[in-house]
């Protein structure tokens, strides 16, 4: 299996990406969002990958994170969701809006999506709304997107560890919205209320930790 690659990139498609890793050339296939936060040709670059195998077929998939990764062998999952489908769902909404949509049961955002109509949006929703909490978690422990784009010139596709000179970025939403379920998850609430009140409250504003954590907890006080 192959999880990540780390090389140079040296060609952009329509819908994939061709990276350069020590003179061997891996085409891989990525959403509108991943590929609109990719660096310049010739730049250094890795992504975490989904390997597809059918009997006539071999396509790597690429991501900007290992969360943007499990939501998509989640959602591939769902009868009725290929690799296709499962990109457009992420271009559209990003592992976080992907994460957020489940969690608040909100099919409409997961139909956006090109290619998915109400009835598949909805079985998404149904399929995996116990789930969601789990993979939003991950966001405060795995790498994020920016970790994955900054590589020093030259790693390999065994994904060396980064050089402690190099530039490491965070994604504060992501971290943000994991420590703030595992906050209401200390103070007694539940997976799926503390995933649907974090989601809720990051949709309402930008915030960050302690900010996610009151806005949450205003919206699981009893009403009345």
């Amino acid at each position: 299996m192959i999880g990540r690659i780390a090389g140079r990139l040296d060609y952009r498609g329509p819908d994939h990406v061709l990276i350069d890793v020590q003179g061997v050339g891996y085409i891989i296939y990525v959403s509108d969002r991943t590929m609109a936060a990719l660096p310049g040709l010739g730049e250094a670059v890795a992504l975490f990958t989904e390997l597809l195998v059918r009997e006539d077929l071999l396509q790597l998939f690429g991501f900007l994170s290992p969360v943007e990764k499990e939501w998509h062998r989640l959602l591939t999952s769902v009868q009725g969701i290929g690799a296709k489908a499962s990109m457009a769902i992420l271009g559209t909404l990003g592992p976080e809006g992907v994460g957020r949509a489940i969690a608040l049961g909100d099919a409409v955002a997961i139909k956006a999506a090109p290619g998915v109509g109400p009835k598949i949006a909805q079985r998404v929703v149904l399929e995996l709304k116990d789930k969601a909490p789990a993979v939003m978690a991950m966001g405060g422990a795995l790498p994020t997107s920016d970790d994955a784009l900054v590589e020093p010139a030259g790693t390999t596709a065994g994904g060396a560890p980064t050089p402690s000179g190099a530039v490491r970025k965070t994604n504060g939403g992501a971290a943000a919205q994991a420590e703030a379920m595992s906050a209401l998850g200390n103070l007694g609430y539940g997976p799926g209320e503390a995933a649907q009140a974090v989601a809720q409250a990051a949709g309402e504003g930008d915030f960050d930790t302690a900010g996610l954590i009151r806005a949450a907890l205003k919206l699981l006080a009893p009403k009345g």
